[in-house]
């Protein structure tokens, strides 16, 4: 992998990490169409630590609250009815769903899902459930009121962004929204439930991959993951104030015309739904 290319990674996995479009569905699509070989789940498992970092410092008065409640909360039970413990609680418990599954199906994670018909087919599904969440979603409940039972609800929907295609915010936004959570809130729950289990799957890949990123390949991770950082910061700011005017119409459309493009494109012979797929270790990996 060269430097232009990394760059074009960190570029795409800092947008689409946050935005509720997929980044694993771009990192598949993105090398498809240009030709290039796919980054495999565990390069992208190890960028998105750039995106990590994003989220840890634009929400560290946040997520340094709720740790802090939840430490706390294990010797001093009125701990967990503050809202700080209420949601470092609702984080523990709705981590342990992607956990689970992840450990589960790592080798089809990492293997035949990665597949452009299955990215394309949760690319449309995904999107449909966001229209429908946006339709029936009460949107009255804040971030006040984010319980243990939300943590666990919002984490099953988190395990769905292990198939490729699914996205993480699109799965966490929409079942936030069926919990009656504002737009804000529900973006908000989304990215503070992600810090867990990105955090644990880039270190996981990352500890995996150590021998090969010692070589030729360190370069290329550390640009792409740099570039995943500023962008996802940015992209992090933006869909949190778009939120709290608009609806996720625009990215339901995205996604739907995205999808629908590249199964006409698989149809008609012009893609391989595996183009640039390469056998790799299996390991978990909790990506969109």
């Amino acid at each position: 992998m060269g430097f232009f290319q990394a760059i074009v990674y960190g570029i795409v996995q800092g947008i689409a990490e946050w935005l509720p479009i997929s980044s694993t569905a771009h990192l598949r699509v993105v090398p498809a169409l240009l030709g290039w070989p796919d980054p495999g789940a565990a390069f992208t498992a190890v960028i998105q630590l750039g995106t990590l970092l994003a989220v840890l410092i634009y929400f560290r008065n946040d997520l340094g609250k709720a740790l802090m409640a939840w430490v706390r909360s294990i010797g001093d039970p009125a701990q967990r009815r503050t809202v700080e413990g209420k949601m470092g609680w609702a984080i523990f418990f709705g981590t342990l769903p992607i956990v689970i599954c992840g450990l589960l199906f790592q080798h089809d994670i990492k293997g035949s899902l990665r597949s452009l018909n299955v990215v394309a087919v949760m690319l449309i599904v995904v999107g449909i459930v966001m229209l429908i969440a946006e339709r029936f979603g009460k949107q009255r409940r804040g971030i006040e009121d984010v319980t243990v039972k939300d943590g666990i609800i919002v984490g099953l929907w988190q395990a769905v962004a292990l198939i490729p295609g699914a996205s993480r915010s699109g799965s966490t936004i929409s079942g936030s929204l069926f919990s009656g959570f504002d737009r804000g809130t529900a973006a908000r729950f989304s990215f503070l439930l992600s810090v867990p289990s990105i955090f644990a799957a880039g270190l996981k890949e990352l500890w995996e991959i150590r021998h090969d990123i010692a070589g030729p390949m360190l370069g290329p991770i550390v640009v792409a993951t740099i570039v995943s950082f500023i962008v996802g910061y940015a992209s992090i700011a933006w869909l949190i104030g778009y939120l709290q005017r608009r609806s996720t119409g625009i990215f339901v459309a995205y996604r739907i015309a995205l999808g629908i493009l590249l199964l006409a494109l698989i149809s008609a012979g012009k893609l391989d739904p595996n183009a640039g797929i390469a056998p790799e270790v299996p390991s978990v990996s909790t990506t969109r």
